[in-house]
């Protein structure tokens, strides 16, 4: 099961012409989930993925620079006949931001759904959860944890067949942790499933001072996008707006055992490559990803999560567009 993080915005709360606010998109096999929506979102997915037909959006707090991307996004949604229902999940004070919101875009003919959650209430889906968790901000903000669930251990054709249970349902029934019947009594999965294997989670922080909070929800994950606004010399600006140097981050990643740290939302006042430097100092697995790169992450006993620059332009999925005539900006210094 593929898992990536696309990112549509990863700048400050002011875009700039290499820059878009706050975006990004969780793809895991056929699930398409953004993590907020911020001015111009729908351009940029334009730019790179496509404008995919999203399943969920989720928001991590009600700053603008965060969600004035929605109107735009949903209105272009019922212009091209969008049938499928979407859900927008956030803190408290998200249906009365949208009740404004629909009266800038109008109705549309798919329905929306918005649904406010309370921190550590947490969303099923198929194979995984998706955690809001409470962060520290001027307002109500939550993270975001997508965890999987724990993978089965490898199955065992030859033990399976020793046993006398026929290759086929009898085999998917073993692997989903049913016992079947074999040539001489009952198999259980143990007998024929090795030991479970770990599976994934990945966290967004959202805008946040560092907190113990986010540091437990990301405990041993493969990804922590966290903010990243100001460098060291600015410690105390950080703590006044309730944002994190990259420092403050790197120290918090490298205490939760995380695979790896991106830093998102920096400054624009900022030379990216140096705010790096001081991250890196602390927790040397960290990047800065910007806007269209993308980071990969396999199963923790396949390797390690892996940025992929200009990636999310790379694995375009909308099938009507061309990547050709994509608007382009001159490549920013690596970081």
């Amino acid at each position: 099961m593929d898992l990536s993080v696309a990112f549509m915005g990863t700048g400050g709360s002011v875009p700039t012409a290499r820059r878009s606010t706050a975006c990004s998109i969780v793809l895991r096999g056929g699930d398409r989930l953004m993590f907020d929506c911020g001015e111009g979102s729908q351009r940029q997915m334009q730019r790179s993925l496509g404008l995919l037909q999203l399943d969920e959006i989720y928001l991590t707090h009600l700053h603008a620079d965060h969600y004035l991307g929605l109107p735009g996004l949903l209105k272009t949604y019922d212009l091209q006949d969008r049938e499928l229902p979407l859900t927008i999940f956030g803190p408290a004070g998200t249906a009365d931001l949208f009740a404004t919101l629909r009266r800038l875009m109008g109705r549309t003919r798919y329905e929306i759904e918005v649904v406010e959650v309370a921190a550590g209430e947490p969303l099923a889906h198929d194979g995984y959860e998706v955690r809001p968790f409470p962060v520290e901000h001027r307002t109500t903000a939550y993270g975001w944890t997508l965890v999987e669930e724990i993978r089965p251990g490898r199955f065992d054709a030859e033990a399976a067949a020793r046993l006398g249970v026929p290759e086929g349902p009898a085999w998917g029934a073993l692997q989903q942790g049913e016992s079947v019947e074999g040539s001489d009594g009952t198999v259980r999965p143990a007998d024929v499933l090795g030991e479970q294997r770990p599976s994934r989670s990945l966290v967004i922080s959202g805008d946040t001072a560092p907190c113990v909070a986010t540091a437990e929800a990301a405990r041993g994950a493969q990804l922590l996008v966290h903010d990243g606004s100001f460098a060291e010399e600015e410690a105390q600006r950080a703590a006044e707006t309730a944002h994190s140097t990259a420092g403050q981050a790197a120290a918090l990643a490298r205490e939760a055992g995380v695979a790896m740290l991106a830093l998102v939302h920096i400054s624009s006042r900022y030379n990216v490559n140096e705010v790096l430097d001081e991250a890196r100092r602390e927790f040397e697995k960290t990047v800065a990803p910007r806007d269209f790169d993308l980071i990969e992450i396999p199963y923790p006993d396949r390797g390690e999560p892996e940025l992929v620059p200009n990636g999310a332009r790379e694995r375009r999925e909308a099938p009507e567009a061309d990547p050709a005539k994509a608007a382009s900006l001159p490549p920013e210094p690596a970081a």
